[in-house]
């Protein structure tokens, strides 16, 4: 495995487990769009590239079965994974925070929402996050207005207010950890700048070191953004780090896509047989 991508692994390998997470992301970012379905032992295969073990990864499927992540149907002897209904929707949003071109323009007001009860609040927590809404009080969620709120909180008090006064501000503040969001997207920039360096060279990587490129970027990176509530940046910190980290995203994303597609094509299998060809909105993302 090429220097800058074995120390990402490296450093992969001395945090908390997170197989988990990881699997998650393979279903958001490659196997979504390639029809929704993959078989255990390509995910293997993959998850062998890391050095993580079989057992550990067949443990970490059946919890994200038994939490309503992933629905399995067994062919035979073979086990098969798709996102399940609420896993998709959750998908859905956090896609479009991770892809889609940042919004450039700004109403000046943000979208309150309000929560009684607090089991409602447990139900939406995670979806609002995702959504991009920041909550300065427990049962009270906020987000730049057009932002759209997610079905889990549908039934949520809405208002609008301004951010413009000082008032405004301090909700601003006390709704996101930005100084935290800041360092670890320098955190982020410092891991990966190598690799994106060795790229800039034109030195290829396997069509397996592409794939795991791919992932780990984006397990890593979606940690951050969808903590992020992509703020006007009027209303940011100074020299916030955000732009610079999703240029780089964009640059190693758009360097490795075509390699880790061909590691698809060859080791992608589905109930049916090898993977379809990928959605057309795969070509699109961080076209910003």
């Amino acid at each position: 495995m090429t220097q800058p991508l074995a120390r990402i692994v490296d450093q992969l390998k001395r945090e908390p487990s997170r197989t988990g997470s990881i699997v998650i992301t393979v279903f958001g970012d490659a196997i979504v769009p390639r029809g929704g379905s993959v078989w255990l032992g390509t995910l293997l295969k993959f998850f062998e590239a890391l050095d993580i073990d079989g057992s550990v990864v067949r443990t970490a499927m059946s919890r994200l079965a038994a939490d309503g992540w992933l629905e399995r149907e067994k062919v035979g002897r073979n086990s098969f994974y798709r996102l399940a209904a609420s896993g998709r929707r959750t998908f859905e949003a956090a896609t479009r925070h991770i892809y889609d071109p940042q919004p450039s323009d700004w109403s000046g007001r943000f979208e309150l929402l309000l929560i009684a009860k607090a089991a409602d609040r447990d139900a939406s927590r995670e979806a609002l996050r995702n959504a991009g809404f920041g909550s300065p009080l427990p049962g009270v969620w906020v987000a730049p207005s057009g932002v759209p709120v997610p079905e889990e909180a549908a039934s949520a008090i809405r208002l609008e207010v301004s951010a413009e006064d000082e008032s405004g501000r301090r909700l601003l503040s006390e709704s996101w950890p930005l100084e935290r969001t800041a360092d670890a997207y320098l955190k982020f920039m410092k891991m990966f700048e190598p690799l994106r360096a060795r790229l800039d060279r034109r030195a290829a990587l396997s069509e397996l070191e592409a794939f795991t490129a791919r992932i780990l970027l984006i397990h890593h990176y979606r940690r951050v953004v969808l903590r992020d509530p992509l703020l006007p940046l009027a209303l940011l910190p100074k020299n916030w780090p955000g732009k610079a980290a999703r240029g780089l995203c964009r640059e190693v994303y758009r360097a490795v896509l075509p390699a880790s597609e061909q590691w698809l094509d060859h080791h992608g299998l589905n109930e049916s047989g090898a993977l379809p060809a990928a959605a057309a909105d795969l070509a699109r993302r961080f076209r910003d």
